[in-house]
């Protein structure tokens, strides 16, 4: 049974977006938002809410899209995750501005805070590790955990996307594979053709040699 090596495939094996460390971290921060809007902001008649639920749901949601289009499309997967950097940044704003708008608290290295916050949202992403705390929070404490995850998930994607780039640079993208696997296919079978003209040629050979050897036997 032949294996096909990865210069053969035209479809990418592609991330499982579930075990991404940044998509966990941003489902966290998607259900955090909603949590946090419910609380702290105005039920009605502030278009903060709708953007800041919408921009964490975007962050989450192109993640997945763009892990999705991966196993067809690099070039689509960098496209949707940059989307989605785009709208944990918004959101990151958004939490930065609820915080200076009423005077509270951006925690930055010298606060006295900081340090054990960093520490936890950086050693947990699963929304279960967050959960029991919402609504436990004060705004303050969840506006920067909030604001800190963005930054963390935006850190971790920079990685990932690095290292996407890298592959397209090497690979192409589905054009380039599809030549590949069709040139790789079409040289496959001349060497096939070219075993197998050489042992009709042997073998037409063989038969003349044995006819010879019958007829000197007459």
């Amino acid at each position: 049974m032949n294996v096909r090596d990865d210069s053969e495939r035209v479809l990418l094996e592609g991330a499982n977006w579930k075990e991404l460390r940044f998509y966990q971290k941003s489902e966290a921060l998607y259900q955090m938002t909603f949590v946090f809007c419910d609380r702290f902001l105005p039920k009605h008649g502030d278009r903060t809410v709708d953007q800041m639920v919408q921009a964490a749901r975007s962050g989450k949601q192109n993640i997945i899209e763009g892990s999705e289009d991966g196993k067809t499309s690099t070039e689509m997967e960098l496209k949707l995750l940059n989307v989605a950097r785009s709208s944990i940044h918004e959101l990151r704003e958004d939490f930065k501005d609820y915080l200076l708008s009423r005077k509270l608290s951006l925690w930055d290295k010298r606060h006295p805070r900081y340090e054990n916050m960093h520490n936890f949202t950086k050693a947990h992403n699963r929304l279960g590790d967050y959960e029991p705390y919402f609504a436990r929070w004060t705004d303050e404490e969840m506006a920067n955990i909030g604001y800190t995850m963005c930054c963390q998930i935006d850190v971790m994607m920079n990685g990932y996307l690095a290292t996407l780039e890298d592959r397209f640079r090497k690979e192409g993208g589905m054009k380039e594979r599809m030549y590949r696997v069709r040139t790789g296919y079409r040289a496959e079978q001349d060497r096939k053709m070219q075993e197998m003209e050489t042992i009709i040629k042997w073998q037409a050979e063989r038969i003349k040699e044995l006819e010879a050897e019958l007829a000197k036997r007459k």
